[in-house]
């Protein structure tokens, strides 16, 4: 079971998972084991995902999900194939975490006197400034 949060846990059977060799250096280790980790996962389908954070999800990252509706997400940071999954899942458990809180609706604010006030001071000085370019420069 992977716990998100207090409301959102996913059941290990949604997750499939493939092994391959890992790329890169690495020697004989890199050669006859299997630890890279891709894992695959139904978002579209999920029944442990509520639907806000499933239409969340889908409009944040729309990239990450191939045309069957399923992310895919891989790992090969380490020389094990254990450590491997549970780097998965979490990456997995961190772009959930990002979509589960809702957006905060913004708050219209209206500027505040003394802003104003400092706006219209700069723009008179401004004006004062280009009023006194046209007034008799030559001492006449």
């Amino acid at each position: 079971m992977l716990e998100v949060n207090h409301r959102i846990s996913i059941p290990l059977k949604e997750f499939s998972y493939t092994f391959a060799r890992s790329g890169g250096p690495g020697g004989q280790n890199v050669n006859k084991v299997n630890s890279k980790v891709t894992l695959h996962w139904d978002v579209t389908t999920s029944p442990s995902l509520p639907e806000d954070v499933r239409a969340r999800f889908l409009a944040q990252y729309p990239r990450r999900i191939n045309k069957e509706g399923q992310l895919v997400i891989s790992s090969e940071r380490f020389r094990d194939q254990g450590r491997n999954v549970t780097d998965c899942t979490n990456k997995l458990r961190e772009l959930i975490l990002v979509v589960a809180t809702p957006p905060k609706k913004r708050r219209p604010t209206r500027p505040t006197k003394g802003s104003k006030e400092r706006r219209l001071a700069g723009k008179r000085e401004k004006s004062q400034k280009k009023q006194e370019r046209g007034k008799n420069w030559r001492g006449e």
